[in-house]
Parts: C-alpha cells; structure tokens; sequence
C-alpha cells in the first residue's frame, strides 16, 4: 500500500498550481502542488521552531505535508472554479481517503487532514497562515522575475493572515513587493 500511495502523491509533481496559470504563469514556470507543499512544509519547520515554541513541531510537519494531499485526485480547486466549499471539501477527502485509506496508520492520517481542514488546532491555524505566506512569497518571486503584478496574491495573504504572530514577515514581503513596483 505505501508503493501505491506513493505513485499516486507523484501526481501533485505534475498538477501546477492554478492560481499562477490563470494568471499567465506558464507551466514552464508555474509552481506544482508539490513544490508549493514543500515551501509550506520547509516554512512552518523553521518558523515553528523559531517564533512558536507552544506548538508540536511534528504536528507542525505532519499537516503541512498532508495539507493538499486530497488535490492528487481532485485537482487544485480554486474559488473561480465555482465549486461549494462542502463538494470541494468532498473531493478532497475521498481523495486523501483513496491515498492513505489502507495504510497502517491511514485513519490517523486522515484525521490529521480533517484537523487541517477544519482548523481544529493552534497547529492547524499555524500551518494555514504558513500555506498563504508561502503564496505570497511564491508571488514575490514571480514578481521578481518579470511575470506581471501579483499584488492580489499579497493581498490575498494579508486577510488570511491578518495580524498574528506572521504579521512580520508578511510586512516584508509587501514591502519588497512596493520596492519591485
């Protein structure tokens, strides 16, 4: 079952991020699913350890690695595409439920998920401010590179994250964003 998993989570490599597609980010360039997952994993791991020590580090790590797991199947769902948030929220749990369903230890990875999903933990609250940083990160760096205004995206990560304990470096990242402009 873990081989079977595996080579189904290969396709978040391949599923790119549709946000920067719609936005004229070719595919040539555009972040995938999986890359995006590993900023967010890579971010909530130092960011953890150096502005959070209240939080559970590994819980930390566990979420933000499974936080778009159930796009695999699903694909990446954004609001434009006119789904509820209820059928999306479906699509992406049958999905993560197809993925780790029969590995040992899969029911605990799906409430993890769940946990994520619905922001039941200083943890999962964490791990969600770190998931809209990195977009806005991700934006600054396609800015940096010429590929138009992405201000939205910062935008975006601003109300999502509002004033917490990530009000800083959201901070920066707008300032360098102005600075760009």
């Amino acid at each position: 079952p873990v081989i079977e998993a595996y080579f189904q989570v290969q396709h978040l490599k391949q599923l790119f991020r549709q946000g920067w597609l719609r936005r004229g980010i070719g595919p040539e360039h555009a972040e995938s699913v999986a890359d995006h997952s590993f900023g967010t994993a890579l971010l909530a791991m130092l960011l953890a350890d150096g502005l959070r020590p209240d939080l559970d580090v590994a819980r930390v790590m566990r979420l933000a690695l499974l936080h778009d797991l159930g796009e695999a199947h699903a694909g990446d769902l954004i609001p434009s595409d006119g789904i509820s948030v209820e059928e999306k929220h479906r699509l992406e749990r049958d999905s993560v439920e197809r993925i780790l369903g029969r590995l040992p230890g899969g029911v605990g990875y799906l409430e993890l998920w769940e946990e994520y999903e619905g922001q039941a933990s200083p943890e999962a609250r964490f791990v969600r401010r770190i998931d809209r940083l990195e977009m806005a990160l991700q934006a600054s760096v396609y800015e940096a590179q010429g590929r138009g205004d992405l201000g939205e995206f910062l935008a975006s990560a601003r109300r999502d994250i509002g004033d917490s304990d990530l009000d800083g470096l959201l901070q920066e990242i707008e300032r360098m964003h102005e600075l760009g402009r």
